[in-house]
């Protein structure tokens, strides 16, 4: 019998899904949900299996025509999100931590002054940020009826853990694998979510860092991408 907290990962098998297990299995009980099998754009799927655990990581996504490049957006990924929400709040799931992306804003473009907050007004780059901003605005409104949200606007974290040193968003928004396992480990032990609601850069303290790594959860980045460059 283990006395570990149960959580679930959604998108397990992609790259931050592997990440975050192989970093998170020593400390919690994981239970992994991912296509063929773990079709979570059908309610049922999540719905039947969050009874009993204490946090949901919604990492799935479909990238494959949903992507900040594509100039498209994929409605089942909204779809997903929602049954997440729903499920975590109907069977007493206490958090929810959603897989958020950088490109709600047009970083690249930042001239300051100071760092970008995650709570100004999102000014997405493409299709795909805006909706990730929709999957935050909906975390807020089930924020509302007693689920603690937590978005991660996640930065560049790869397989290989290395920053392309000729691609902008890899340089100001690099998340190193070490970074992006601590900072979930704050955020799953945190005592309470402020408000049931955060947003977080999921960034590395990189030299040329144009992002607000402020949070509530006492998360300080030990990386940064000079380190890390490939």
């Amino acid at each position: 019998m283990t006395n570990k907290e149960t959580i679930i990962i959604t998108g397990s098998n992609g790259i931050i899904g592997q990440i975050l297990q192989n970093g998170l299995r020593e400390e919690y009980e994981v239970t992994g949900v991912d296509l063929p099998d773990g079709d979570i754009r059908k309610y049922e799927t999540i719905g039947n299996i969050a009874s009993g655990h204490s946090a949901i990581i919604h990492l799935a996504w479909d990238t494959k025509t949903d992507n900040f490049l594509s100039e498209r957006i994929n409605p089942e990924n909204a779809q997903m999100f929602f049954n997440v929400y729903k499920a975590a709040l109907e069977n007493g799931v206490r958090r929810v931590v959603v897989a958020s992306s950088v490109h709600a804003d047009r970083f690249y473009q930042w001239k300051g002054p100071g760092y970008m907050s995650p709570y100004q007004l999102p000014n997405p780059d493409s299709p795909y940020g805006a909706h990730k901003v929709f999957m935050e605005s909906l975390g807020k409104w089930f924020s509302s009826k007693g689920l603690e949200v937590v978005c991660i606007r996640f930065g560049g974290i790869t397989p290989a853990n290395k920053a392309n040193k000729d691609y902008l968003p890899e340089k100001v928004a690099f998340l190193s694998q070490s970074d992006g396992v601590s900072l979930m480990k704050a955020i799953l032990k945190a005592d309470s979510v402020p408000n049931n609601f955060a947003i977080v850069y999921g960034v590395s303290n990189s030299d040329n860092r144009i992002h607000d790594a402020t949070n509530p959860f006492g998360w300080v980045s030990q990386d940064k991408a000079e380190d890390f460059l490939d």
